[in-house]
This record gives C-alpha cells, structure tokens and sequence, in this order.
C-alpha cells in the first residue's frame, strides 16, 4: 500500500478505519463487479450453492456462490451473529433475491443446498425465481404417495441401490408435487436422500456433488488461504466488509489462473505435469511470482464459462481411483395409477 503513513502502525489504523465506515456499502460496490465478471457467461446454465460456515463459534457466514471449476466464486453473503451454522430460512430469503439482480439474462439456475436449507419455504421461493433445485434432505423427511407419509429412512436400500420417487409430496404440509433419490452408496456405506424439481436420476448425485465446491473455498478463506481467523475481528459489520475484499480478491485470483492455463503458460507456477492446483492457488501464485519477477499484473476479471478444458488432477494414481457411480436402480412415478405402476417399475 502507497501512503504518507510512516509507522506500520499508522497503515494498520487506516484498515481498521475503513473497516469500521459504515458508509461502504460492500454489496452495492461487489454487485457491479460479479455482474460485470459474468457478462460475458457463454455456457446456457449455471450452478449456484448456498452453504453456512462459523468462526469461533460466534459468527455465522451465509453465502451464495457460483460454482465454477471446481472451486465457489461469492455472489452474496451476509454475517450475523449466531452461535450455529443452522440459520431460518427468513433470514437468508433476501439473499436469494438479490442473486436476481446479477445474473446474465436467459440462462437456467440449479441451486444446490445441503439438508439444512431443506424448507418448503425454500422450495416455493425458487419455484417462483424458476430455478430448479437439488438439496439434500434428512432421514426423518416425510414422503407422501399416497394418504399416508413416510420418513426416508423407512425405505430399506441394499448395498448400490437407488430409488428413484417420481412426483410425491412432502413434509406435513405436503407440499409437490416434487422428486425425490434414495440411495445405498458403496464403498461409503452412506445413505443418500435429495430433493429435486425435476425427474430425478443418478445425475441427480453427481449434480448434487457440485455442492461441495463450496466448502472448498470456505476452506481457502481460513486454514489454506487468507487465513480469516486470524484477523481477530469480533464484529458482523466489519467482517461482511473484509469479506468484499476476500470477494474481489477471489474473483480476480480466479480470473488470472483461468487466463493462465488458457495461455500454456501454468507449469510456470504449477509443479504438477498436469493441472494439480485449482485456479484460485494458480493466479495466487502467478501474482506472487509476477511481483518478483517485475511481470505484467493481468487487469481482466471475466468468468467466461464454467466448462473446464483442463480437469485437476493432483496425482495419477487418484484419478485411476476414482469409479463411476454404479446403482441398481428402480423409479416409480406415483402419478400413475398403482395396477400400471407395479408392471413399469
């Protein structure tokens, strides 16, 4: 930083000042700078995800990010403080509609939420935005096919089995008609359960596993980044202001390591013979170089698409792990009647 400030002090005094102003409107200044990074989106659907995280178990982060290439770039957050990362759905509401305001226009939304989020409320809200939605629910959700509901766990899955519930209602309130994907996985030995808007499948799990891009950069924002637990701020306000800086620091680092890799130009920062560090550490680390080197500094901020030409891979030996989803399945569409039912399943 440039300043008149002699003492280390001084430039010290100056941030927690700005921190401090309560005349910066961070989503106001934010807003024009997402919406210009996506106004040149090329790709007819993009991926959202609303997820929580707590520091010192004091503050709660709510966040809606786009997911793209394997990591979350912010859209909007809001701080509070709340002693639990499990929030009602009135108080993360607005946030849904300020999405709207910065999105490219005549593009499809999936918005993906973990069980936490799982409300009717939440449901009938993206039904009105026309997003279409996969979120996780709970063992104890209620399935409704017919007069009487049952919770999920009451459905016995073996071992790589799903099913697949077509147009059921929910809860007590009974709301649908909506879809619904059991599921046994192996080698986890986990039960999956989600919700969808649509017929469900099992793209609905690989779909729904986009949601875990998030945690990946809340992760980048403490322990494997910016360090923000660090900062020692014990303040709402003036965390939601660091988190615009976090914000645009994020969106530019990203920018600058999809330029990079576009460019041939990666191996310069990245040790691995193929793509081993996500695009947020490779423009972090291209920056840091740039710096002491005397390199040009890219200017460009744009998220031109999502689909990403050069996967991480981190080591050979993961990829030739990783197996593709395998089921036994069976859907029943409980819009048909019963007798038609029973001999199409």
């Amino acid at each position: 930083m440039q300043s008149r400030a002699i003492y280390a002090q001084s430039t010290q005094r100056r941030f927690a000042r700005w921190l401090s102003n309560e005349q910066v409107n961070e989503h106001q200044l934010y807003e024009r700078l997402i919406r210009y990074a996506l106004s040149t989106w090329s790709q007819p659907r993009l991926v959202l995800a609303l997820d929580t995280s707590m520091l010192w178990n004091r503050y709660c982060l709510i966040r809606i990010a786009l997911i793209y290439r394997g990591r979350a770039i912010r859209i909007v957050w809001k701080v509070l403080e709340h002693g639990s990362s499990a929030v009602a759905y009135s108080v993360y509401a607005p946030l849904l509609d300020a999405v709207v305001g910065v999105l490219p226009g005549a593009v499809l939304v999936l918005f993906l939420a973990d069980r936490g989020f799982a409300d009717v409320e939440l449901f009938k809200h993206l039904h009105r935005l026309n997003w279409h939605y996969r979120i996780r629910i709970k063992s104890t959700f209620t399935i409704y096919r017919g007069k009487h509901g049952v919770p999920t766990s009451s459905y016995h899955l073996h071992t790589s089995q799903a099913l697949f519930l077509h147009h059921v209602r929910v809860t007590k309130a009974r709301y649908g008609l909506v879809h619904v994907a059991l599921a046994h996985h192996y080698p986890s030995q986990e039960r999956w359960y989600g919700i969808s808007d649509q017929p469900t499948t099992t793209d609905t799990f690989v779909e729904y596993g986009l949601r875990f891009d998030i945690e990946e950069s809340f992760l980048e924002d403490k322990s494997n980044g910016f360090q923000l637990e660090s900062s020692r701020i014990r303040s709402a306000a003036m965390l939601s202001r660091l988190c615009l800086v976090l914000a645009v620091a994020t969106l530019y680092l990203t920018s600058v390591g999809t330029a990079v890799v576009a460019q041939g130009e990666r191996r310069r920062v990245d040790s691995h013979w193929f793509r081993g560090s996500s695009y947020f550490k490779i423009g972090w680390h291209w920056i840091r170089k740039a710096l002491g080197q005397g390199w040009t500094i890219p200017t460009t901020i744009a998220l031109q698409s999502a689909l990403d030409l050069h996967p991480c891979i981190p080591s050979k030996s993961q990829a030739a792990k990783r197996q593709p989803l395998y089921f036994r399945c069976t859907t029943v569409d409980c819009a048909v009647p019963l007798e038609q039912r029973l001999s199409t399943a």
